[in-house]
């Protein structure tokens, strides 16, 4: 690992241990601010798994979105399945700056500043979060070893293909 991932991924969960444990400690102010979201999100989740246990009280889910983010926080800072856990946290800040940071909803102007710089500063760590999650450390991805391996099965039953109509030929040539 590199002294830059090394240094950078604990630097990118930390906003997420920080943001898990406040959710956690005040989870029904974060609650109350999610319902927005998840009044939307859960009906959607049970259409698309239908039967499956999702949870609808948003303080419940506000603590399994902050459990995510301590969890997923950890395992990238500690470079534990680096590539997971940026997904995980990636996909568990698009509803929490939804819910938290609806810049579009306020109407005290410096309030409205606040949010949309927060909304912003979490956008650009989802970006970092999304680079994080494509980065493979220098080592091929598992996208480019199933291309390489589709190739050379296909080279390999070229060769297998051309060896077969010798030895065919061969045997035509050694019966007459």
């Amino acid at each position: 690992m590199t002294i830059t991932r090394l240094l950078a991924r604990p630097m990118l969960a930390t906003i997420f241990v920080v943001g898990g444990a406040n959710a956690l400690r005040k989870t029904e102010a974060h609650a109350e601010k999610a319902k927005k979201v998840t009044d939307k999100v859960v009906p959607l989740a049970q259409q698309v798994a239908p039967g499956a246990p999702i949870p609808t009280d948003p303080a419940t889910l506000v603590r399994i979105n902050a459990g995510a983010q301590i969890l997923a926080a950890a395992a990238l800072a500690t470079g534990r399945a680096p590539r997971l856990s940026a997904t995980v946290l990636a996909a568990s800040l698009v509803p929490t700056t939804l819910a938290g940071h609806r810049f579009w909803e306020e109407t005290d102007p410096q309030a409205k500043a606040m949010q949309r710089l927060q909304f912003a500063k979490n956008t650009s760590v989802l970006g970092g979060l999304l680079l994080a999650g494509v980065d493979t450390e220098g080592k091929p991805g598992l996208a480019w070893r199933a291309r390489r391996a589709a190739k050379d099965v296909r080279r390999e039953a070229r060769v297998l293909a051309k060896d077969a109509r010798r030895e065919a030929r061969l045997a035509k040539a050694q019966l007459t």
